[in-house]
């Protein structure tokens, strides 16, 4: 599969306001029932790049973007400063293809790069295909929340996956949060 790995623009928006369409509607990955506007996707987007945070987009050799992933702070309090989120979709069609692994590689690295400590994936719906891919990424369980969410016709799971970035919690930060 050929593809390459940049910043998400804006231009990325509609495409990438489908593909997460796509999985609100049918997946579990997502606890959002309704799909977000184009509008709203472009908020979302200008928060994460606002903060200093890392959105990607992996692009097909044709322009088409095939999936996407941001990290960004996991709370919104100042102690949480050095901890992020993860949020990974990929194209339906496209799943399966090494596109989220290169995604999630290269996640890792601009997290780290943006100054966070340690890295979450949040996996909604418990979905074996995400923990494994974090699994594969070096992340470890760290906790599993039982029948949090109700989605298509039944309870779901939220498993919840830690990796350290750099020298994660051995070390101080340069900065401290007042």
């Amino acid at each position: 599969m050929d593809f390459t790995i940049t910043p998400a623009e804006r231009s990325d928006i509609p495409e990438i306001t489908e593909i997460y369409g796509h999985h609100v509607r049918h997946g579990t990955a997502s606890f959002e029932t309704e799909p977000p506007s184009i509008q709203d996707m472009a908020d979302r987007l200008g928060r994460v790049l606002s903060a200093g945070s890392p959105w990607l987009v992996a692009r097909g050799s044709d322009g088409r973007v095939l999936g996407y992933a941001y990290s960004s702070q996991f709370r919104d309090r100042a102690a949480y400063r050095f901890a992020a989120e993860d949020s990974i979709y990929i194209r339906d069609d496209m799943r399966g293809k090494g596109i989220g692994a290169a995604l999630l590689t290269a996640l890792v690295e601009a997290s780290e790069a943006a100054g966070f400590r340690q890295l979450f994936a949040v996996i909604g719906g418990a979905e074996p295909a995400s923990i494994a891919l974090h699994a594969g990424a070096g992340f470890h369980m760290a906790g599993r929340m039982v029948g949090i969410g109700r989605k298509h016709g039944r309870w779901l799971d939220t498993v919840y996956m830690q990796r350290a970035l750099g020298p994660g919690d051995s070390t101080p930060p340069d900065e401290v949060p007042t």
